[in-house]
């Protein structure tokens, strides 16, 4: 099972979620052999029995193709009036009232996944995780032509996020920013396209009566990451969304709270299971990131370190609700820096929290690891796994370079790993989505030959507006479209799909949700991965022909 680990003493607890159980993978038996031997010896046997892990599918890959339709994925996705240089043609223009009934213009925004609705917490991260991996691959995805389209799902993002903030005098006076558009329980009663939408447009908010300080810190940390990315070509906007970022996290921190218990709706669909605490410090983190390093924010995440989780919970998982793995590793690769060192003691309990992380996806931990599927796919839960695949691969290879430029290696209790080990098993990871895998099956939608066909997404599985401007009703797509066997009329390109289950098995069905729909969140985080991967293309990866076994050539 997938598990919390509090350090403190605590039991450890389950997550509030539906788990499949899984026994996770026997460390290898012959490590102890080697133990005599010198340390080359060693990180042979490292790599060896990393792959040993994998079944062969020999079959090289174009990333740069992968990262190419998994920014036109989030053009797929796109609520609003769609701009003339939008690329996917079977999109329209949609929800262009939202936010009226309550005085608000809250149009634009990401779709999450295969539905119509706009739920902040989620839309959030992957604003985030775009801007981190822009911020840590820009040159890479600049390199594959992707930069301008990169820096546009930001932007559409954080407009919105403007938007949804209202004014900064309206923001003080009554705390109000705007967290989810559309009702989660009447949209899913519908199957229709957005551009048909007749399901309820009611926006919630959160504000000093109704607190949210996960969504509210979530956002902030978005608006913060992306005033990096677009300090140098945009500087007014900018320094826009500092603001915004600095407002809201006082707003969070200032009137703490949980937003799924003042919006009761969002309940079933994205509930804040670890709470608002890591959202704090994630926000907090990103912020000192971002305003040319002020204290004020470094100083929260040391002092609260203890007190809001940062070094005390032990995680295996990262994602949209649980931030404690990005705090861990962001806070762990301060101690680079020389000026760190009066801070040591409390970043460095940092650094042990998000080593036990990425030793468990290694494997290398004496209890609590990921689980494995058969063909060596990461799996932490049954609905969606891919997710948590997609923010692992990315972890594990920004740390791996962390690694390299500080010459340091990974200390699990099983293993000393190298930042070789580490970038070669993200890789596995991705190659695995790519079609590396036991049904040699692209789990990105429209990569390769063999992909998913009957994707869990509404404006993907109705003929396109462009071509039927006919009215499609709530239940008449259910009745004409939703169960029929043939394939999607229009292809959702670079969706990464929620995947196999424990045992590398999927089923193309449109009704099988838990695995055939993508969400947003699942390919942010890989954007990264991808462009690095690209980057490498005909290097030997590090220097290790070793790890040239499955690359591009």
């Amino acid at each position: 099972m997938n598990l919390y680990i509090n350090t403190d003493g605590e039991r450890e607890r389950e997550r509030e979620r539906e788990r499949e159980s899984n026994a996770p993978m026997e460390d290898n038996k012959q490590e102890g052999i080697f133990k005599k031997h010198s340390k080359f010896l060693h990180r042979c046997f490292v790599l060896l029995s990393i792959f040993s892990l994998f079944p062969s599918y020999s079959q090289s890959f174009d990333y740069g193709e992968a990262l190419s339709k998994s920014l036109l994925y989030f053009e797929s996705q796109r609520s609003g009036r769609l701009p003339h240089n939008q690329r996917v043609s079977w999109r329209h223009h949609s929800g262009l009232t939202d936010g009226l009934e309550q005085g608000v213009d809250l149009v634009g925004g990401y779709y999450d996944a295969g539905d119509n609705v706009k739920f902040g917490l989620p839309m959030a991260f992957t604003v985030t995780m775009l801007s981190w991996s822009v911020l840590e691959y820009g040159e890479q995805i600049a390199g594959a032509g992707e930069y301008l389209h990169a820096l546009e799902a930001i932007k559409w993002g954080t407009d919105y996020f403007i938007k949804a903030h209202t004014r900064p005098n309206v923001l003080w006076a009554q705390h109000m920013t705007v967290s989810q558009v559309g009702n989660g329980d009447t949209d899913h009663y519908c199957w229709q396209r957005p551009e048909d939408m007749t399901t309820s447009r009611q926006a919630y908010k959160v504000d000093a009566n109704n607190p949210g300080s996960d969504i509210v810190g979530e956002t902030a940390a978005a608006m913060a990451a992306a005033s990096i990315v677009f300090r140098k070509t945009n500087p007014h906007y900018s320094h826009l969304l500092i603001q915004h970022a600095q407002q809201l996290f006082e707003f969070g921190d200032k009137y703490r709270g949980k937003y799924d218990e003042s919006i009761k709706v969002a309940k079933g669909y994205y509930s804040s299971v670890s709470g608002y605490m890591d959202e704090l410090l994630w926000a907090a983190l990103w912020l000192y990131k971002a305003t040319d390093k002020d204290e004020y924010y470094l100083n929260y995440v040391l002092e609260k370190a203890h007190s809001f989780g940062g070094i005390t919970w032990a995680m295996t998982e990262f994602s949209w609700d649980v931030k404690y793995v990005g705090v861990q590793i962001i806070a762990s690769m301060l101690l680079i820096e020389k000026k760190h060192e009066k801070h040591k003691h409390v970043l460095e309990q940092y650094r042990s929290m998000a080593e036990h992380f990425l030793c468990a996806c290694l494997n290398k931990n004496n209890v609590t690891n990921v689980q494995r599927t058969p063909g060596g796919l990461l799996y932490t839960r049954q609905w969606n796994n891919m997710q948590y695949v997609s923010t692992a691969a990315f972890l594990l290879t920004l740390y791996s370079d962390y690694l390299r430029a500080s010459n340091q290696e990974l200390n699990c209790h099983n293993g000393v790993l190298g930042s070789q080990e580490l970038f070669s098993f993200a890789k596995s990871q991705v190659d695995y989505i790519l079609g590396s895998n036991p049904k040699t099956l692209s789990y990105l939608v429209g990569y390769g030959s063999n992909y998913p066909q009957r994707v869990h997404h509404r404006g993907a599985s109705i003929e396109s507006y462009k071509r039927d401007k006919g009215f499609i009703g709530c239940t008449q797509g259910y009745d004409n479209w939703y169960g029929r066997h043939d394939p999607n009329p229009n292809i959702l390109l670079g969706a990464l799909v929620g995947g196999p289950d424990n045992k590398d098995q999927f089923k193309d069905e449109r009704s099988n949700y838990i695995q055939t729909e993508a969400c947003t969140y699942n390919v942010a985080p890989i954007i990264g991965v991808f462009a690095k991967l690209h980057g490498l293309k005909g290097t030997d990866l590090y220097g290790d022909p070793n790890l040239l076994a499955s690359s591009s050539s």
